[in-house]
């Protein structure tokens, strides 16, 4: 490894030049700042909710945030994953007493009854799609009482799920990605913001680390042999033999966002008939999977 650009001091990371660790991190901390500007994500007076789950990424804006000076809370779903999610709980734990911070926790059992195990074990669902639709759920109604809703979405992230939903012709899907997700404004729908979007799982990962935070690099056990992480590794390869491909496919995405977001939204949005959430249908996707009544239910990942 060559030495920092900025000292003599030995690099720990290549971020389109070698950086030590005070210059890294310092890189690291403007990039998001850079991003929260550019895009307009938030202001100094909003209340701000990090959505959180222990792992690398939602402690490092979390933490970033923390230091920053924004009025932010964690909130956690606790999906209950034997062997997986207690553990980044704790973690998550830890951290917010360490760094003063509000968490605030809501779980899949006290709210709907079960765990995701449960659910899982008794109904042949797509882990992730299940999971998925049930804790962006949750996530929307814990978070009203907050300006925005931040996620820890990186670079790596935003590509798979623009190819994802590119491979699956999913252009209204695609039209409510970018650095602010949705097409809608709604006081039904907590604003989500990313400002870890141009920012690399590389470089999150190696900032959670040099900051020490005890957290574990550990994946979903759901999430193996899923759609994402095969087009995980088909980009990760992409990337190995093609440097710059992800951040390409990001800005590319980038380019196309002010069109994608005057597509027409479709089918207007009413409310479910057994929570009065938003719903497309009679029944919000949720609500589907907790009754099972899933004859007319589909749902695009």
């Amino acid at each position: 490894m060559a030495d920092c650009f900025y000292c003599r001091q030995a690099a720990v990371i290549i971020a389109g030049r070698a950086l030590c660790r005070k210059h890294f991190i310092r890189h690291f901390e403007e990039k998001v700042k850079r991003t929260i500007r550019r895009f307009g994500l938030f202001g100094r007076t909003d209340k701000l909710a990090v959505a959180s789950s222990g792992g690398k990424d939602s402690t490092t804006i979390l933490y970033i945030l923390k230091k920053l000076g924004y009025d932010v809370e964690a909130l956690a779903i606790n999906e209950g994953i034997h062997g997986y999610r207690d553990g980044t709980i704790e973690d998550l734990k830890r951290f917010c007493t360490a760094n003063g911070i509000r968490l605030n926790i809501v779980s899949y059992r006290d709210y709907f009854g079960f765990t995701l195990d449960e659910l899982l074990a008794k109904k042949a669902f797509q882990p992730c799609m299940a999971c998925g639709i049930l804790r962006r759920y949750l996530l929307n109604r814990a978070s009203r009482d907050y300006d925005y809703l931040v996620t820890g979405h990186n670079l790596d992230d935003e590509a798979q799920t623009i190819t994802m939903n590119m491979i699956k012709s999913n252009t209204h899907l695609l039209a409510r990605l970018g650095p602010k997700t949705g097409q809608i404004s709604s006081r039904m729908f907590t604003p989500r913001v990313k400002p870890l979007y141009l920012c690399s799982e590389k470089e999150v990962a190696t900032y959670a680390f040099l900051q020490g935070f005890e957290i574990k690099f550990t994946e979903c056990p759901n999430a193996a042999g899923s759609f994402r992480a095969s087009v995980r590794d088909m980009l990760n390869g992409l990337e190995a033999m093609h440097p710059g491909s992800k951040l390409g496919i990001v800005h590319s995405f980038l380019k196309m966002m002010p069109v994608l977001k005057c597509l027409p939204v479709g089918k207007e949005l009413s409310c479910c008939r057994e929570c009065g959430e938003p719903a497309g249908r009679e029944l919000c996707s949720a609500c589907a999977i907790v009754s099972s009544k899933l004859e007319n239910f589909k749902y695009n990942l």
